[in-house]
C-alpha cells in the first residue's frame, strides 16, 4: 500500500475544528492471527477543536461510548493524539475538545480500541498539520496497540496483511477479496476483554501445531482471493488460537454450526471476540448472519447481526473548519 500525504491547510490558517471517521474492523479470520484485518462498514466519527486556555482536555461520547467513564486523559483517543504528536516531535495540546460518537460495539472483536487509536492520531495529525502520512500514523497506532491487524485496516481500509518484524518497518500489503465472498456478523450482548482472551493463551505451542497455522493461514489469504471453498474451510479452522478461546464465548459452537448449516464456508471468532464473523457466498450472506443470530437467541443472548458485502474504506477527514 503506498503511504498517502495529507493535504495541509496554509501555514498562516492553520485549523481550529476537524472532524475524522474510521471504521471497525475484523480480524484473524481464523487462520490470519494477529496479522490479517478488514475494515467494516460501522464507524466511529471523532470531533477535536482547540479550546480556550485552561479548558484542558474534555471528551464528550455517544453512541456506543456512551456507557464508558474514564478520565479524558486516559481514553484510547487521547491517547492516539499523544502518540501521533510525540512522534512527530511536538506537544500535544494543552486544550481541547473531543466529541466521539460510535457505531462500532466495544469489546466485542470489531476493533473498537483500534479505531480509537487510529482516531486519535489522525484527527490530531489534521488539526496540528502534523508531517505523518497513513503508514507513519499505521506504525505510531500499532506501537501503542500492540499488534497491526486492527490498525491497518481502519487506517487503510480493504483487508490487509500485516507483518511486524523487530528492527524493520511495518510491511503492509492489501488482501484481494473475491467478489462473491460477503461476511456475515453475529455479536453477542456481552464483551469478551482482550486481555482476558489473550491470557487463555498458551505460551509456546508444538512444531506440528505451527506447521498447520502456517498452512492455514497461506490457505486463507488465496481462498479469500479466489473464493475456493476447500481452502476457506481450512482457513477458518484455526488451530492457533481459536481452540484456546472458543470456551470463553457462550454459544460459539451453536453459532459457529447454525452458519454452516446454513451455507456458508465456515465461522469463527472475529478478532478475540466476543462477536464471530462468517466467510459465506455473497448470496446467502444474510441468511447467515440471520442464522447465527438465531442459534444466539437460542442460548438466551441477544446479539446484533448484520453482513458485509465488501470491505469498508479507510478513515476519512471529513474537512477542518479554519
Amino acid at each position: 500500500i503506498t503511504p498517502h500525504a495529507f493535504t495541509t491547510p496554509h501555514p498562516s490558517s492553520p485549523p481550529v475544528s476537524t472532524t475524522v471517521r474510521v471504521p471497525a474492523s475484523t480480524s484473524n479470520l481464523g487462520a490470519g492471527f494477529d496479522c490479517v484485518g478488514v475494515a467494516v462498514d460501522r464507524w466511529l466519527t471523532v470531533s477535536a477543536t482547540l479550546a480556550a486556555p485552561g479548558t484542558g482536555v474534555q471528551i464528550t461520547r455517544g453512541g456506543t461510548l456512551a456507557a464508558v467513564a474514564m478520565d479524558p486523559t486516559d481514553d484510547l483517543i487521547w491517547q492516539g493524539v499523544r502518540a501521533a504528536c510525540a512522534a512527530a516531535g511536538r506537544e500535544a495540546p494543552r486544550d481541547v475538545q473531543l466529541t466521539a460518537q460510535s457505531e462500532i460495539p466495544v469489546g466485542c472483536g470489531l476493533g473498537s480500541s483500534a479505531a480509537a487509536i487510529v482516531a486519535g492520531a489522525a484527527v490530531a495529525t489534521a488539526l496540528l498539520e502534523l508531517p505523518l502520512d497513513r503508514h507513519a500514523i499505521a506504525t505510531v497506532c500499532t506501537a501503542l496497540e500492540g499488534h497491526p491487524d486492527n490498525i491497518v485496516p481502519a487506517v487503510f481500509g480493504g483487508a490487509t496483511l500485516s507483518v511486524v518484524r523487530p528492527e524493520v518497518p511495518l510491511v503492509i500489503a492489501p488482501l484481494d477479496v473475491h467478489p462473491g465472498l460477503a461476511f456475515a456478523f453475529a455479536i453477542p450482548d456481552f464483551p469478551l476483554a482482550t486481555k482476558v482472551s489473550r491470557a487463555a493463551l498458551p505460551a509456546t505451542v508444538p512444531h506440528a501445531t505451527a506447521v498447520a497455522a502456517a498452512a492455514r493461514a497461506a490457505a486463507l489469504v488465496r481462498g479469500l482471493a479466489t473464493a475456493d471453498g476447500e481452502l476457506l474451510v481450512a482457513a477458518l479452522d484455526d488451530v492457533l488460537h481459536v481452540p484456546y478461546r472458543r470456551g470463553l464465548v457462550r454459544g460459539f459452537d451453536a453459532v459457529a454450526c447454525a452458519a454452516t448449516r446454513a451455507g456458508a464456508f465456515g465461522a469463527t471468532l472475529s478478532g478475540a471476540g466476543a462477536g464471530m464473523v462468517a466467510i459465506a457466498p455473497a448470496a446467502v450472506a444474510a441468511q447467515v448472519a440471520e442464522s447465527m443470530g438465531a442459534a444466539w437467541r437460542a442460548e438466551g443472548v441477544t446479539p446484533l447481526t448484520f453482513q458485509s458485502a465488501k470491505p469498508a474504506s479507510g478513515y476519512v477527514v471529513q474537512g477542518a473548519v479554519p
